[in-house]
Protein backbone atom coordinates (compact mmCIF):
# COMPACT_ATOMS: atom_id res chain seq x y z
CA UNK A 1 0.00 0.00 0.00
CA UNK A 2 1.33 3.37 -1.27
CA UNK A 3 1.53 6.40 1.48
CA UNK A 4 -1.89 8.40 1.56
CA UNK A 5 0.05 11.47 2.05
CA UNK A 6 2.09 11.45 -1.47
CA UNK A 7 0.23 12.30 -4.88
CA UNK A 8 2.42 11.53 -7.63
CA UNK A 9 0.99 14.04 -10.76
CA UNK A 10 2.14 12.12 -13.75
CA UNK A 11 0.64 14.56 -16.37
CA UNK A 12 3.52 17.19 -14.30
CA UNK A 13 7.36 17.33 -14.98
CA UNK A 14 9.99 18.77 -12.59
CA UNK A 15 9.42 22.19 -13.85
CA UNK A 16 8.53 24.97 -11.86
CA UNK A 17 4.00 25.52 -12.25
CA UNK A 18 2.10 28.31 -10.51
CA UNK A 19 -0.39 26.43 -7.96
CA UNK A 20 -3.27 26.95 -10.22
CA UNK A 21 -2.08 24.93 -12.66
CA UNK A 22 -0.46 22.29 -9.59
CA UNK A 23 -4.68 22.53 -8.55
CA UNK A 24 -5.89 21.78 -11.64
CA UNK A 25 -3.35 18.26 -12.62
CA UNK A 26 -3.19 17.31 -9.13
CA UNK A 27 -7.33 17.33 -8.85
CA UNK A 28 -7.54 15.32 -12.03
CA UNK A 29 -4.82 12.98 -11.05
CA UNK A 30 -6.77 12.27 -8.00
CA UNK A 31 -9.82 11.21 -9.96
CA UNK A 32 -7.70 9.06 -13.14
CA UNK A 33 -5.95 7.23 -9.47
CA UNK A 34 -9.54 6.95 -8.26
CA UNK A 35 -10.30 5.31 -11.34
CA UNK A 36 -7.34 3.68 -12.40
CA UNK A 37 -5.79 2.01 -9.65
CA UNK A 38 -8.83 1.97 -6.81
CA UNK A 39 -11.25 0.75 -9.75
CA UNK A 40 -13.84 3.29 -8.19
CA UNK A 41 -16.26 2.09 -11.29
CA UNK A 42 -16.56 -1.36 -11.53
CA UNK A 43 -15.65 -1.47 -7.08
CA UNK A 44 -18.05 -1.38 -4.30
CA UNK A 45 -20.40 1.38 -5.46
CA UNK A 46 -24.14 0.38 -6.24
CA UNK A 47 -24.00 2.80 -9.57
CA UNK A 48 -27.84 2.26 -10.06
CA UNK A 49 -28.71 2.27 -6.76
CA UNK A 50 -30.93 5.88 -7.08
CA UNK A 51 -30.57 9.11 -9.70
CA UNK A 52 -27.91 10.59 -7.50
CA UNK A 53 -25.64 7.57 -8.16
CA UNK A 54 -26.42 7.37 -11.82
CA UNK A 55 -25.91 10.89 -12.40
CA UNK A 56 -22.71 11.08 -10.36
CA UNK A 57 -21.23 7.88 -12.22
CA UNK A 58 -21.91 9.92 -15.76
CA UNK A 59 -20.69 13.12 -14.72
CA UNK A 60 -17.21 10.88 -13.15
CA UNK A 61 -17.53 9.29 -16.92
CA UNK A 62 -17.26 12.75 -18.15
CA UNK A 63 -14.70 14.28 -16.28
CA UNK A 64 -12.24 11.38 -16.59
CA UNK A 65 -13.29 11.29 -20.35
CA UNK A 66 -12.77 15.52 -20.31
CA UNK A 67 -9.11 14.95 -18.91
CA UNK A 68 -8.07 12.20 -20.80
CA UNK A 69 -8.53 14.33 -23.78
CA UNK A 70 -6.94 17.28 -22.23
CA UNK A 71 -4.03 19.42 -24.02
CA UNK A 72 -2.69 21.95 -22.17
CA UNK A 73 -1.96 25.16 -23.94
CA UNK A 74 1.26 26.61 -24.48
CA UNK A 75 -0.13 29.77 -23.65
CA UNK A 76 -3.34 30.47 -21.05
CA UNK A 77 -5.87 32.18 -22.13
CA UNK A 78 -9.06 33.33 -20.55
CA UNK A 79 -11.62 30.74 -22.51
CA UNK A 80 -8.88 27.54 -21.29
CA UNK A 81 -9.13 28.84 -18.09
CA UNK A 82 -12.52 29.13 -17.99
CA UNK A 83 -12.99 25.73 -19.07
CA UNK A 84 -10.82 24.34 -16.35
CA UNK A 85 -12.34 25.84 -13.73
CA UNK A 86 -15.99 24.66 -14.57
CA UNK A 87 -14.32 20.97 -14.79
CA UNK A 88 -13.21 21.73 -11.78
CA UNK A 89 -15.92 22.60 -10.16
CA UNK A 90 -17.68 19.89 -11.87
CA UNK A 91 -15.22 17.46 -9.64
CA UNK A 92 -15.89 19.72 -6.92
CA UNK A 93 -19.80 18.90 -6.89
CA UNK A 94 -19.03 15.28 -6.85
CA UNK A 95 -16.19 14.21 -4.77
CA UNK A 96 -19.06 12.68 -2.20
CA UNK A 97 -18.91 9.76 -4.47
CA UNK A 98 -14.97 9.58 -4.74
CA UNK A 99 -15.03 6.66 -2.22
CA UNK A 100 -13.57 3.15 -3.03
Amino acid sequence: MEPGNILKIETLDDGWRDKDSIMLHACFQLLSDCINKEELLSGHTDWEADEKHRAAKSEIEELYVWWQSYKERDIPNDDGYEEETKMLLRLINIRWALWT
